[in-house]
């Protein structure tokens, strides 16, 4: 399967199908976008398990937490934007004060959502739902990673919020890979520099990674999926390396892995830092591909940037 393409929310969707044979209190709430976040899969072989209650993200949470009360495991799913936007009080007066059992998931995060543009881009989920006490907050890179994130959401007793993407993207963890919250992983080893990321980017940070390779510029590209927990210890010991670290996402600068990053080093190891995301604006409407050069997000132009400020 590594190397394939195939949508995030392929992974998300397959892992509900283990999850409805596997558990019977899995039940999963979708706002009328379900084919869209394939919770579809889930519907058509556990209708009496799925709910769709419209376009009504706040009611959806606001269910969800009373089915969580009553001793149930909800996933509820929808576009990134509307659940973590428009729900946000329902996540986090009925949600997260009470630490109910409720996993989010939100489909269609970052720029890539592409031609839907800037209302449907999701490029502040993950600066709200990190600030939430008692939320895990998860970004996988692949419909492996995706796969894996949603069967550990299943099993934890806590409000879980995970970030998926639209595109079909390249398969890049090992099929025997194994996700472990509050961990980093290491998609390539080099001594020159550190990319870190989390979701779907992470494909064009191992292209660009191969790009500087060939000029003889050897990176390290991190895997930072878990966003809280996040792996302080790790990130610790790539600081104390003392080569540049290039942090890359398809969100917002404030509130993003960026600032977790420095607000964790600010305290334990003050170091520069170089940004690579969509700084203090909007996107908008255009392909996958062209919102991702117009963003410096691509490969070639991370690749650039990194080669810029290192020989710089």
């Amino acid at each position: 399967m590594k190397g394939e393409y195939y949508p995030i929310r392929d992974g998300y969707g397959k892992a509900l199908l283990q999850l409805g044979k596997d558990n019977s209190l899995v039940i999963v709430l979708d706002a009328d976008l379900a084919k869209s976040t394939r919770s579809d899969w889930f519907a058509e072989a556990y209708p009496e398990r799925f709910i769709d209650v419209g376009i009504a993200e706040q009611n959806m949470v606001g269910i969800a937490a009373g089915l969580a009360t009553c001793g149930q495991i909800p996933f509820i799913t929808t576009y990134g934007v509307f659940v973590a936007g428009r729900a946000f009080d329902q996540l986090r007066n009925t949600v997260c004060y009470s630490n109910l059992n409720v996993k989010v998931v939100g489909s269609h995060g970052g720029i890539s959502v592409g031609p839907d543009g800037g209302t449907h881009q999701a490029i502040e989920d993950i600066a709200l739902m990190n600030v939430l006490p008692n939320m895990q907050v998860f970004s996988p890179v692949d419909a492996i990673e995706a796969y894996q994130i949603s069967l550990y959401a299943s099993k934890v007793k806590s409000p879980v919020f995970i970030r998926l993407a639209r595109e079909a993207t390249e398969i890049i963890c090992d099929s025997d890979y194994i996700f472990k919250p509050g961990k980093m992983s290491y998609l390539s080893k080099g001594n020159d520099a550190f990319i870190l990321f989390h979701g779907t980017i992470g494909v064009e940070c191992v292209k660009a990674a191969n790009y500087l390779k060939q000029i003889g510029l050897e990176v390290s590209v991190v895997n930072c999926s878990s966003i809280k927990p996040f792996d302080e210890y790790e990130m610790l010991d790539i600081a104390k390396k003392d080569k540049p670290i290039f942090i890359v996402e398809e969100h917002l600068q404030a509130g993003g892995l960026a600032s977790i990053v420095s607000t964790f080093l600010s305290k334990n190891y003050p170091i520069k830092l170089n940004y690579i995301n969509l700084g203090d604006c909007f996107g908008e409407s255009g392909s996958p591909d062209e919102l991702l050069t117009k963003y410096n997000l691509s490969a070639e132009k991370i690749a650039e940037f990194i080669q810029s400020e290192i020989y710089n």
